[in-house]
Parts: structure tokens; C-alpha cells; sequence
């Protein structure tokens, strides 16, 4: 991007970045996370470049409705103005003009929670504006050359029929998919057969007509000149192509990035309209916000899983960045996930409890509430207190509720074996015999030698037998830690009632 300035800024005085939203549907995980990324880049341009920087969220608001979405309401009439411009629809929620106009402050909603700073722009308003009309002129003037590109990627029965220009019909507002007869350069105008067979003529300027998605995104590309735009694994051929319209039209391309696709828990491309994978309200409900900021950070350009068992991993992770943050040089930060999470001031707090170990508190006591794990909390780290670690007392509430979702329905408890039972006897006892206030690391040296007295050549096998016994869990936590969390005396209970067989996933 610097290079590409040549050293000085822009005709336009500043560098432009862009994302685009479509609003047949409501904003998504996808969309958080291109805004996400590009803003990670626009601070990281800004850091090394004092040219000012703006990022607008582009709304194709102006596109033709092609099929009613499954998750709204009054579906019978939203069905009646099909093909019409989302713009033009009645709103089915009833809430403001139009159902692009909903989806619009859907969007501007969704991107403010998030504190995204960006301009936002709607397709019909900067059509109706006139704020394309001069490349609007410039598409029609150099219409044989961008229908030389797009005919070649068309199938053969699309070809006798498409046109770059959409013209939206005067006498049913809806976007009309037919071929344009004839053109006027000097007058600006296109001739196209209407769907009743008469031809109609119509300026290409003014709002009269939008423009198909590729020659669209090519000419926005040229009228607000932007300089960077992300997008999509599956749209590299579609920005092939609009980068080859973009050059006709004089203009010059944005630089790009290529995105990898999310994945499901079964390894498939997660869709929309399947309704696999994992939304952003889902994720919040878990994990905060930055911990889905780091999600998008890590290898973009590699597919990666987005489900449920991702989430506490980058919570621990996140915080684990944080935690390092104040101690790194600048190089070093400037390398750290949090300083581009934060652009450059993430916050820092003493109190540090992994997520994982949250978790794994929440499913030994059965938490229900926040009471109960900062019950135990407090005894561990006093100087903690919802009020002086708010980061803490957020994941105390997200470990509640992924205990109470996921953790709750797949524990499953096994009973000891001989062997096991008398290890578990010996730990009882070993913990009884630790001065008080163990650390975490002396009661780890503890564990590991009651597992070596009674043969656990491999400790793995010692420590999965702790976690599916006590814990009902294949995996689980440094049990070092996590008893000098949960206490000693409570832990020791909890063997005996092992040792007794009891039930441990009663409360």
C-alpha cells in the first residue's frame, strides 16, 4: 500500500479502504470478519504512513431481491416484490422504510458494537446521487470491451441474454435481466426490450439502472478509487474480472487480499443458507469479542474450523497475548495478536485465570451462576474482585454458560479401576500432608510422584484417569493448578466420594 502511493498521498487526499456487505440477508460471521481484518490492516498502514485513511462498508442495497430469506417475517409479502431493489421492498419487521433499509441499520448496529470507525455508504443512495454517473458514462462508452471480458465466463444461454446495464423498470420497479438492442454514447442512454416486448429507453445515469455485481464492483472500484478491498476464496475469478473492467474504465485496482473460507465441525464450507457453522451472537455468548477478533487474525489464507470447540482455545490464547503485551519491545508487540486486536492499547489486568481452567472449576462444582466460581476465586487470588479484574469477571460468566451448553451434556464419568483407587487413596492422603499455600507447582511435583508409586510408567495414562474420574472429561487441566484453584480440602473430598463410587455430577 505505501509503495503503491509513490510517496505522496492520493488525488482524493486520502487512502481508501473497502468492504462490501450484501443485505439480502443479515449481517454474519463473514462480515465481521472482513471488517475486522481490513481494520487490522488500516491500523497498520496508519502506524507506518501518515496519509489519512478512511473504511466505508459499502451496501449493494440497489440489487434486485432474488429469493425471500428463510429468517424473516411476512414472507407471502415479501415474496410479491421480488426482483425489485432491496431498497424498494416494504420493510417485513415493520421497523423502517424499506427491507434494505432495515438490513442497513442492521449492519451500521452490528459494525458500532464492535467500535468498528468506517463510513457507510448505500448503493441506491450514491446511484440516485449521481455519484457513479460519470463511470456509469464511462462503462457505456467502453461497453464492447467490458462485455469482451464478461462473455467468456458466461454459459452459453447467459450470453444471448446479459448486459452489464440493469435497467430498473419504470412501470414495475423491478431490476430487469434483458438485453440491451441498442446504446447512445452521446446521449447517454440505453435501449433494452422490456419483459412485455416493447422497447424502452433509459438513461444509464441517475439511478435509472445498476450495474451486474462484477462490472459493479469494478466501477465502484474506479468512481471512489479505492486502494484496498479483501474478499473471499471464491470470488478470485470474480476479481479477476472486475480488475480487468477497473483497467478499461481508467481506473486503477485496489491491492487485494484472498481470504480462506470457514469450515464446519465435519470439515464442510459453512453456508448461510444451510445454517452450518457457527454465528457471531453464538460466539458472544461464549467468549468475548476479542477472542473472535483473534479468530480473524490468525492464518487468514488457511481454512480453518469455526465451531463451538474453537472458542475456548482463543479465548486462552487472547489472553495469553495480553498478558505478554506489556513486557514485549516494540518489535515484539507490534508481532502480538493484541496489538492489532486493540490498535496498539490493549488493556492489562493482574488477575489471570486461563479460560480452560475456568472451565474445567465450573464443571467440578456444577456452576450455575458467577457466585460460585468467584466463591472460589477469591480464596485463590484475593486481591481479585469482579470490580478490580472486569476481564476475569466476563469469562467467569462466558465459562458458565459454555459449562452449562456443552460441558454439562458431554461429561461422562467412569468408575476407577483397583489400581486407580489405590492411587486415588495415596493422592488423598499426600494432599493432607502439603504445607499450606502449596503453590500450584508443588502440588503438581505431588501428583506427578503418587502416579510413578503406583506404575504409571506413562504419567498421560495417571493424569487421563484424574480427568475422567473426577472430572468426567477426556482432558482437563494442570492439576497443580487446578487444585490449588479449587482447594486442597475440596479436592480430597471429591477423591473420597470418587474412592465411594458416589454420583459426581450431581451438584
Amino acid at each position: 500500500m505505501l509503495a503503491r502511493l509513490g510517496g505522496k498521498p492520493p488525488a482524493k487526499g486520502y487512502v481508501l479502504f473497502e468492504t462490501g456487505y450484501g443485505p439480502s440477508g443479515l449481517p454474519h460471521i463473514g462480515t465481521f470478519g472482513e471488517v475486522a481484518r481490513t481494520t487490522m490492516v488500516r491500523n497498520a498502514f496508519k502506524l507506518i504512513s501518515d496519509v489519512p485513511t478512511k473504511l466505508v462498508a459499502f451496501s449493494d442495497d440497489m440489487d434486485g431481491l432474488r429469493r425471500v430469506p428463510d429468517n424473516v417475517p411476512n414472507q407471502e409479502m415479501v415474496q410479491r416484490h421480488l426482483g425489485k431493489p432491496l431498497t424498494s421492498i416494504p420493510d417485513p419487521f415493520g421497523t423502517h422504510e424499506s427491507f434494505g433499509h432495515h438490513n442497513n441499520a442492521r449492519l451500521r448496529t452490528f459494525l458500532d458494537t464492535f467500535g468498528f470507525e468506517y463510513e457507510f455508504r448505500s448503493a441506491t443512495a450514491c446511484y440516485k446521487a449521481g455519484m457513479f454517473d460519470e463511470t456509469l458514462l464511462k462503462v457505456l462508452a467502453n461497453y464492447d470491451a467490458v462485455m469482451n471480458v464478461m462473455l467468456p465466463s458466461l454459459r452459453a444461454e447467459r450470453q444471448a441474454t446479459y448486459s452489464p446495464f440493469l435497467p430498473v423498470s419504470p412501470k414495475t420497479g423491478v431490476v430487469l435481466q434483458v438485453p440491451v438492442v441498442e446504446r447512445n454514447i452521446d446521449a447517454g442512454t440505453i435501449v433494452y426490450r422490456d419483459e412485455d416486448g416493447s422497447l424502452v429507453e433509459t438513461p444509464v445515469t441517475g439511478g435509472h439502472v445498476k450495474l451486474q455485481w462484477k462490472c459493479d464492483w469494478a466501477m465502484r472500484w474506479t468512481a471512489f478509487a479505492v486502494d484496498y478491498e479483501m474478499s473471499g476464496k471464491d470470488l478470485i475469478d470474480s476479481v479477476k474480472l472486475s480488475t480487468q473492467i477497473c483497467r478499461i474504465l481508467g481506473g486503477t485496482p485496489p491491492e487485494s487480499f484472498t481470504y480462506e473460507l470457514f469450515l464446519d465441525d465435519k470439515g464442510q464450507k459453512i453456508s448461510k443458507s444451510k445454517g452450518n457453522g457457527l454465528t457471531v451472537d453464538e460466539w458472544l455468548t461464549y467468549a468475548p469479542p476479542e477472542s473472535l477478533a483473534l479468530y480473524m487474525f490468525n492464518s487468514p489464507r488457511k481454512a480453518k474450523r469455526l465451531y463451538f470447540d474453537v472458542i475456548p482455545r482463543h479465548v486462552d490464547d487472547y489472553l495469553t497475548f495480553l498478558e505478554k503485551f506489556p513486557g514485549e519491545d516494540m518489535a515484539k508487540k507490534l508481532q502480538n495478536p493484541a496489538w492489532h486486536i486493540h490498535n496498539g492499547q490493549p488493556p492489562h489486568e493482574e488477575a489471570s485465570i486461563s479460560f480452560g481452567m475456568l472451565l474445567n472449576l465450573a464443571s467440578v462444582c456444577n456452576a450455575h451462576d458467577k457466585s460460585l466460581l468467584w466463591s472460589f476465586i477469591s480464596r485463590y487470588a484475593p486481591q481479585a474482585t469482579p470490580a478490580t479484574a472486569p476481564i476475569l469477571d466476563k469469562l467467569v460468566g462466558y465459562a458458565v454458560a459454555y459449562y452449562r451448553d456443552f460441558v454439562k451434556p458431554a461429561k461422562t464419568y467412569r468408575k476407577a479401576s483397583d489400581v486407580e483407587l489405590a492411587a486415588l487413596e495415596d493422592l488423598a492422603k499426600t494432599l493432607e500432608t502439603l504445607p499450606a499455600g502449596a503453590t500450584p507447582e508443588e502440588i503438581q511435583n505431588q501428583v506427578f510422584e503418587v502416579g510413578k508409586r503406583h506404575g504409571f510408567t506413562e504419567l498421560r495414562a495417571w493424569f487421563g484417569a484424574l480427568y475422567e474420574i473426577l472430572l468426567g472429561q477426556t482432558q482437563g487441566p494442570r492439576m497443580g493448578s487446578f487444585i490449588a484453584l479449587y482447594g486442597v480440602p475440596e479436592t480430597q473430598a471429591l477423591i473420597r466420594r470418587a474412592i465411594k463410587g458416589e454420583d459426581l455430577a450431581a451438584a
